[in-house]
């Protein structure tokens, strides 16, 4: 099952997991920072670090749980390189983490949330890291420490930030924040994991966690300064030039269409549009490409991808019960999520097909699809929307009721919370259940997805109530989320 809204313990996230075994010098990775190659030497040299296939170390992007657990349990020693069975219900005991997320739940180094759930997927934020490093390392010391412009007002959250930063861990930014709510980049933690291994890496008050250089460069030397020479007139920009031009609104015609930040595909890609998305147009070159304004950003695309005709929504949409086969998902109250969520996946298919919605179904039967491959059959057979359906758990009976996820990290998240939204009225009104609300999250079915998608998680199967219409409610809970998915459609085709 995944996992749902996520409200307790905070763990951090670091670094990466690479695809082969190989151990890779930071000498040879082609994208570290040269100020930083003394820390990330010494986390690849005890194999505690390892680049990506290709050399590449990434710093930038953010990290996950998953891989926190598995970059704290090689720092830890921890013997976890064997997948094994976890506690949490949405590690699944294949999963490369798994034998380190385990071994460092028990020893207490790393908890879940308190729906028994890890997140596995989630990125993690600078405040997260802060619990993280000072729980695996001992760090006791919160005496008051530096003043933080933006320190939280939760003691705890403060004590957190105190011992990593009397630890010599961290000093926060050059502007005085500690910025606890941003999401931590590979770069940031690997330098800190390297600081709580090896003492002579630690800092004092002088040094921040984004100085560009470890030492402070020579004054350059004085030079003659030639006479200024008169400013040219700047270029027009395409927001100027684009006040002068009548717009339009046009629709897509690729399946994939990249924008552009120049017009010219020499131009560095920064943003991604889908068939039939509507765009703004505004022609202000000669040669095909457009400046374009659409929901969530800006850019040039080529106008041979467009066309003025609005195009007609054919309603093609791909149900995936959750689990199945090997991986029968949660049980409870004589219940298996893997059975509950077929039965609603096809009693779902018969009334969208009956309202003459076409229907791609992810698994008809007992059988077992990795995520990636879920996803798949939604775009391989072009579908143009996306619904997985599960049944949520706890460690405690008491959690019930019924929530919707969709994910912030998808290219189609507007879309994708509309639909979700649109579910999850219409089933709390015909199940009774306790509205757990419209939630984000970072699941892959849905963050990885190209097509608009949501998450379903119709109650928890270890909960008395929520199991009895679990079971005898299984139409109604099927005919709602069809009339979810209606309610979206014409909402699609009224904008």
């Amino acid at each position: 099952m995944f996992g749902k809204k996520l409200y307790m313990l905070l763990i951090a996230g670091v670094i990466m997991v690479m695809a082969i075994p190989s151990v890779i010098s930071a000498a040879s990775l082609k994208d570290i920072p040269k100020n930083y190659a003394e820390e990330i030497n010494y986390l690849t040299d005890r194999d505690i670090v390892k680049g990506f296939p290709g050399g590449y170390f990434k710093p930038d992007e953010p990290v996950t749980r998953e891989q926190a657990a598995t970059m704290v349990g090689r720092a830890l020693g921890l013997d976890g390189e064997k997948p094994r069975k976890t506690v949490f219900s949405d590690v699944d005991a294949s999963s490369y983490a798994s034998g380190y997320i385990q071994l460092a739940y028990e020893e207490d180094v790393i908890h879940g949330y308190g729906d028994g759930t890890f997140g596995p997927l989630n990125e993690m934020t600078r405040l997260e890291m802060a619990y993280l490093i000072s729980k695996a390392f001992d760090y006791t010391d919160d005496s008051t420490s530096i003043s933080y412009s933006d320190m939280p007002n939760k003691k705890e959250h403060v004590q957190a930030i105190n011992r990593v930063t009397n630890a010599g861990i961290t000093n926060g930014y050059v502007d005085g924040k500690f910025k606890p709510d941003s999401t931590i980049t590979r770069l940031e933690f690997s330098i800190m994991v390297a600081r709580a291994l090896e003492p002579s890496f630690k800092v004092d008050g002088n040094v921040s966690d984004n100085e560009e250089d470890k030492e402070t460069p020579p004054e350059p030397e004085e030079e003659e300064k030639p006479e200024p020479k008169p400013e040219p007139k700047p270029e027009p920009t395409p927001e100027e030039e684009a006040a002068n031009v009548d717009p339009k609104t046009q629709y897509v015609t690729a399946y994939a269409l990249n924008v552009r930040s120049g017009p010219g595909v020499e131009h560095g890609k920064v943003g991604l549009l889908y068939k039939n998305d509507k765009v703004t147009t505004y022609q202000v070159e000669d040669n095909n490409w457009v400046y374009i304004k659409y929901d969530g950003g800006k850019g040039f695309v080529n106008q041979k991808y467009l066309t003025t005709t609005k195009p007609s929504i054919k309603r093609k949409i791909a149900i995936d019960p959750g689990h199945g086969g090997h991986d029968p998902g949660a049980s409870g109250n004589g219940l298996v999520e893997k059975d509950i969520n077929l039965a609603v996946s096809l009693h779902l298919r018969d009334y969208l097909e009956d309202a003459g919605i076409d229907v791609v179904m992810t698994r008809t039967n007992d059988t077992y699809l990795g995520l990636d491959e879920r996803v798949d059959v939604g775009v391989n057979n072009d579908a143009d929307t996306f619904v997985s359906i599960h049944t949520n758990s706890f460690s405690s009976s008491s959690a019930n009721g019924s929530e919707t996820y969709y994910s912030t990290a998808s290219t189609r998240t507007a879309e994708s919370k509309q639909l979700a939204t649109f579910i999850q009225d219409r089933m709390i009104n015909a199940l009774g259940t306790r509205d757990r609300g419209v939630k984000s999250a970072g699941f892959r079915v849905i963050k990885a997805n190209p097509l608009p998608a949501a998450l379903v998680e119709l109650g928890f199967i270890t909960n008395p109530d929520d199991a009895n219409v679990l079971e005898t409610k299984q139409k109604e809970a099927a005919k709602a989320i069809a009339l979810g998915i209606e309610d979206y459609y014409e909402w699609k085709e009224g904008r």
